[in-house]
C-alpha cells in the first residue's frame, strides 16, 4: 500500500475519536443534567461554550499549522482535547462543566483545518475531494457509534466513565503520531521515489511556504465571505445532529431511551455514505466541468436538499418516517461537507490551513447560535419542532450561497490581480 494511503487510514482513525469525544455528551445528557440538576437553557449554554471556543481558536490553530506544520499542530490539539474530555467526567455543577467544555472546544479548535493541510501536502489536487470525503466518513463513523457506545458504557460505568475512556484514545493515538508522521512525503521512512514524484507533482501546495495570510486583503474576498456564510449555515444542520437530537427525539418525540441509540446513529451511519459519494462525485465533476462547477453543484444540491428533508422530517408525524427524514438531512448535508474543505484548501493554496480555520470559525459561530437558540426556542414555544423547521431554512440558504463561491480562485491570485 502506498504511503499515502496509509495515512488515510490514521486520519480515519482520528476522525472516529474526535466524534466519539465530541458527540459522547449529548448522547448521555440526560444522564448528566439529571445528575448535575441542569436546565434546558443551561445544557444549551454549555453546548455553545464548545462551539464558541472552537471557533474563536480555528483561525490562531490555521495561522498555526501554516507556520509549524500539521505534525506539532495536531499533537498539541489531540492532547489538549483528550485532557480536557477526561476532565469532563469530574464535572461537579454547571460552572464546572460550562468551563471545561470551553476550553475542550479550544483544544479541539483547528483538528479538521490541520488534517485538510496534511491532505493538501500529501495528495494531488485531484484526489482531495476523495481523500476528504473519506475522512470525514471517519467522522461519520464515529458520530454513529457514539451514542451506542457511550449509553452502553454509562449503564456499565456510569456517565463519568464514558469521558474517562475515549480521553484516553486521543492520547495513545497522539502518542502513534508523533512516532509515525512526517509532515513532507520525502521525509516518510520506507516511501517510494515514486510516489513522492508523484504526490509533488501534482500537489497545489508547496510544503515549505509557511508565510502569515494578509488579512486585510483577505476580508475583503466575496469569495471567503460566501464560503464563511456557507459553512455557517451548514453547521446549524450539523450541530443539530451531535447537540440537541438525542433530547429532540427523547422529550420531543417520547422515543425511549432503550430505542434511542440506534435513532440518533442513523444520521450518522447515512451521513458515511453522503460524505463518502459527496467527495467522489465532486472530483468526478472536476475533471468533466472544472473547479468550480465540479464543487458548486456538489455543494449546492447536498445543502438544498438537507434543508428540505430536515423540514419534512419535522412536519411528519409517524416516528419511522421522521426519522428517516432527519436521517437523510444529515446524509445529504455530509454529501456537501467534504466538498467544503476542499473548497477552502482550493481557495487558500498556500495558505489552506488559514482559510479553513477561517471558515471553520464561521461554522462554530452557527454551531453556538443553534445550541443556545435551541434552548431558548424551546423555553418560550414549548416545540421541538419549531427549532428544527428554522434550521432547515438555514441550511437550504447555505446551499445557495455555493452559487457565489469559486474554488477555482485562489485568494492571493485575486490579490495581486
Amino acid at each position: 500500500m502506498k504511503k499515502r494511503y496509509e495515512l488515510v487510514v490514521i486520519f480515519v482513525i482520528f476522525a472516529i475519536i474526535t466524534y466519539l469525544d465530541r458527540n459522547s455528551i449529548s448522547s448521555i445528557g440526560d444522564d448528566i443534567t439529571r445528575e448535575l440538576n441542569l436546565s434546558d437553557k443551561e445544557w444549551g449554554m454549555i453546548l455553545s461554550a464548545f462551539s464558541l471556543a472552537y471557533g474563536a481558536f480555528e483561525i490562531p490553530t490555521g495561522i498555526m499549522v501554516d507556520k509549524i506544520g500539521p505534525k506539532k499542530t495536531l499533537i498539541r490539539i489531540v492532547l489538549w482535547w483528550s485532557i480536557f474530555t477526561i476532565l469532563t467526567g469530574f464535572a461537579s455543577g454547571f460552572y464546572f462543566l460550562l468551563i471545561v467544555r470551553f476550553l475542550f472546544g479550544a483544544g479541539e479548535a483547528g483538528a479538521f483545518p490541520t488534517i485538510s493541510v496534511a491532505i493538501a501536502r500529501w495528495f494531488p489536487t485531484v484526489e482531495r475531494g476523495r481523500i476528504q470525503s473519506i475522512v470525514w466518513m471517519g467522522s461519520r463513523m464515529g458520530g454513529a457509534l457514539a451514542p451506542i457506545t457511550s449509553i452502553w458504557l454509562a449503564e456499565a460505568y456510569g456517565w463519568r466513565g464514558v469521558f474517562y475512556i475515549f480521553g484516553s484514545l486521543g492520547i495513545i493515538w497522539a502518542i502513534g503520531w508523533y512516532f509515525w508522521f512526517k509532515d513532507e512525503p520525502r521525509e516518510m521512512k520506507g516511501i517510494s521515489q515514486s510516489e513522492v514524484q508523484e504526490i509533488e507533482a501534482g500537489r497545489s501546495i508547496d510544503g515549505n511556504s509557511h508565510g502569515l495570510l494578509p488579512w486585510k486583503t483577505v476580508l475583503k474576498s466575496p469569495n471567503l465571505w460566501a464560503l464563511m456564510g456557507m459553512y455557517h449555515c451548514l453547521l446549524y444542520g450539523a450541530y443539530f445532529y451531535m447537540s440537541w437530537m438525542p433530547k429532540y427525539l427523547q422529550n420531543g418525540r417520547g422515543i425511549p431511551k432503550s430505542e434511542l441509540g440506534w435513532m440518533v446513529s442513523l444520521p450518522f451511519v447515512l451521513g458515511m455514505a453522503g460524505c463518502l459519494a459527496g467527495g467522489f462525485a465532486s472530483d468526478y465533476l472536476v475533471k468533466k466541468v472544472g473547479l468550480r462547477k465540479g464543487r458548486s453543484y456538489v455543494g449546492m444540491f447536498g445543502l438544498v436538499m438537507a434543508g428540505i428533508c430536515m423540514i419534512i422530517g419535522s412536519f411528519t408525524q409517524d416516528i419511522s418516517f421522521a426519522i428517516i427524514f432527519l436521517a437523510l438531512g444529515l446524509a445529504f448535508k455530509d454529501f456537501t461537507l467534504p466538498v467544503s474543505w476542499a473548497a477552502a484548501t482550493d481557495i487558500g493554496g498556500e495558505h489552506a490551513g488559514s482559510v479553513s480555520g477561517t471558515m471553520g470559525l464561521a461554522g462554530q459561530l452557527g454551531s453556538a447560535i443553534m445550541a443556545t437558540a435551541f434552548g431558548f426556542i424551546l423555553h418560550a414555544t414549548g416545540s421541538y419542532e419549531l427549532p428544527v423547521r428554522i434550521i432547515g431554512f438555514i441550511v437550504i440558504l447555505g446551499g445557495l450561497l455555493w452559487l457565489k463561491i469559486d474554488a477555482s480562485k485562489k485568494i492571493l491570485d485575486v490579490e495581486t490581480h
